[in-house]
């Protein structure tokens, strides 16, 4: 098994420790099972989709559960009689959990299923107040200048 040894970043970067166990957990809950297979994609500035291939699968075998941080995908596939003998099962019957972890202010936007695909589009959303605002030297008074670029003000 791969670690990757985080004390060196630990040791001088300071509000990061959820960042570093959430990147440890990770590559020990997806070591093993990589079923479903799926693909995340970044579609704009603030825009991203999962997908997920669940070929077999009904939306209502499928639950999507949302929290802080947390999208966790369930799907269960109920047993099915068939009329004759299987002679090979290709097709994966089998139920997974796939949970993902989310940025602040990543929200789930939509699902949608069709053609073997679940796809689920996230959007994040900063609220006003975290949004970078540039602030302007004006005599004795601050005026704050709201901009809408996505950038820090250098010193």
């Amino acid at each position: 098994m791969n670690r990757i040894d985080f004390s060196p970043y630990r040791r001088t970067m300071v509000g990061f420790d959820r960042l570093f166990d959430m990147i440890e957990n990770q590559a020990r809950a997806n070591a093993g099972d990589k079923y479903p297979p799926f693909n995340i994609e970044r579609r704009s500035q603030d825009g991203y989709r999962i997908t997920l291939a669940v070929a077999g699968f009904k939306p209502a075998d499928i639950d999507i559960t949302a929290q802080a941080n947390l999208l966790v995908v369930k799907g269960h596939k109920p047993d099915e009689a068939t009329d004759g003998e299987m002679l090979h099962v290709g097709i994966a019957q089998r139920g997974f959990e796939r949970r993902f972890e989310l940025a602040d202010y990543v929200r789930v936007d939509s699902a949608d299923l069709a053609d073997g695909l679940l796809v689920i589009d996230l959007v994040r959303e900063v609220p006003e107040a975290m949004k970078p605002k540039k602030v302007a030297i004006g005599g004795n008074k601050l005026t704050v200048v709201e901009t809408g670029e996505d950038t820090t003000a250098a010193a």
